[in-house]
């Protein structure tokens, strides 16, 4: 080892391996530098540039800040509104008959096309009369034997009797033959009552329809053997019109429906689809259970509807409103403007300088989309029905599609939105 290698190896001095070990290190250090020089020129580029995009509010609407808020409002009427209870009901059929044979035999034919409405006497079906006809026959025979033998015996009878009179024979002779006489009575008695059986089964094997209303799903085919012990029958024939809902109310809604029912008034009930939006049909209540269920507290009603236009089904589920009372010229507004909230229920009134003001108010009944207000708004005043949630007090807003003139009075008359 030279001197110059033994001083480079006492300084620390390696080969060429560890000064191209080194050498990495150092390009890696670069390369770290590097990345985070990009990243803080990004994040200052962002800060500087932030303030200059374009704000928007979460409508959509290119408003910039402290601009007014669009709402759709409408004006505060004077109406009626009804004071309604609703409760779920369910269609329920004055009559679901069960069509049958009462008699033992071969379907021959049916008179009905499934789903057909048919009238009370229409022919549904027919079975084959032939056995019963001969047995009618044999009935009329053993008759007409059985009438001869009664008559041959009283004319007997009327000769033993004219014998008894002239005591040419004994008197229990006589006696016997008005006994036999007697006998062939019930005989014949007995005769016609099976003639009238058998002419019963020829009327069963002509099946009519027992009420008016719509058959359903054929259950036999003809050709079949049908018998009276046959669970599910021939057809199912339902009455549709008029048809009944069935529904509950709460027990404490029932003083108010009988206090009315007590004056004699007769209660309006509409009946709505599923979702209470759609209205199927409009009757009257009927009849009213004569307990409380205490299971659940509520009793059940019973309204009848015309169902002309057939929109009640059976077993349908509707939801049924029952008129009890009317508010007449009351002050009312759409259910949609109510808020709730530390002043209690309150509405958003759009005043003349195109600001809202928070107003309390007390509500009475409601009847479908509108509620009667019993203080706090007068007519022809704005209330928010749309957009409230962006709201405060003194809040600069905008009604847009709004019309000059529009009335203030005497209806619902939203803005449009454009």
């Amino acid at each position: 080892m030279t001197l110059d290698q033994m001083e480079s190896h006492s300084r620390g001095e390696t080969g060429p391996i560890q000064r191209a070990a080194a050498i990495s290190r150092g390009k890696r250090r670069l390369a770290v530098w590097a990345v985070l020089l990009v990243a803080a020129a990004g994040a200052l580029a962002w800060v500087v540039l932030r303030p200059h995009a374009v704000p928007s509010n979460a409508g959509g609407h290119r408003h910039g800040p402290g601009g007014p808020t669009p709402v759709v409002a409408v004006p505060v009427h004077k109406g009626d509104i009804g004071i309604t209870f609703t409760g779920l009901g369910t269609v329920t059929p004055l009559a679901t008959v069960t069509v049958k044979t009462e008699i033992a035999g071969y379907l021959q034919n049916v008179g009905f096309q499934e789903g057909q409405m048919v009238r009370r006497g229409d022919f549904i079906a027919q079975i084959d009369p032939r056995p019963y006809e001969r047995q009618l026959q044999q009935y009329e025979g053993q008759l007409l034997r059985d009438q001869a033998l009664l008559k041959n015996a009283e004319l007997d009878l009327k000769r033993y009797r004219t014998l008894v009179a002239q005591d040419s024979i004994a008197r229990q002779q006589a006696d016997t033959q008005d006994a036999l006489v007697q006998q062939y009575r019930g005989t014949v008695a007995t005769d016609q009552a099976l003639i009238d059986t058998a002419k019963l089964n020829l009327t069963y094997c002509h099946i009519t329809a027992p009420v008016t209303g719509r058959v359903g799903l054929r259950q036999v085919d003809p050709g079949n053997y049908v018998q009276a012990s046959d669970p599910n029958g021939i057809v199912v024939i339902t009455q549709m019109q008029p048809i009944t809902v069935i529904f509950v109310l709460p027990e404490d809604d029932l003083p108010r429906v009988l206090k009315r029912l007590h004056s004699g008034a007769a209660l309006p009930v509409s009946a709505f689809d599923r979702s209470g939006t759609t209205k199927l049909a409009e009757g009257k209540l009927e009849w009213m259970d004569n307990q409380i269920d205490p299971s659940t507290g509520t009793v059940k009603l019973r309204a009848l509807f015309d169902n002309a236009d057939g929109m009640l089904f059976p077993n349908q589920f509707v939801n049924a409103q029952l008129l009890v009372d009317s508010l007449h010229d009351a002050t009312v507004m759409p259910t949609a403007a109510i808020q709730r909230g530390a002043p209690g229920t309150f509405v958003y009134v759009v005043k003349a300088d195109d600001t809202v003001t928070v107003r309390p108010v007390k509500l009475g009944p409601v009847s479908g989309s509108d509620v009667a207000v019993l203080s706090g708004l007068e007519p022809g005043e704005q209330v928010v029905v749309d957009g409230a949630d962006k709201l405060r007090e003194g809040a600069k807003v905008t009604l847009p599609g709004a019309k000059e003139g529009a009335p203030k009075n005497g209806g619902h008359h939203r803005a449009k939105e454009q």
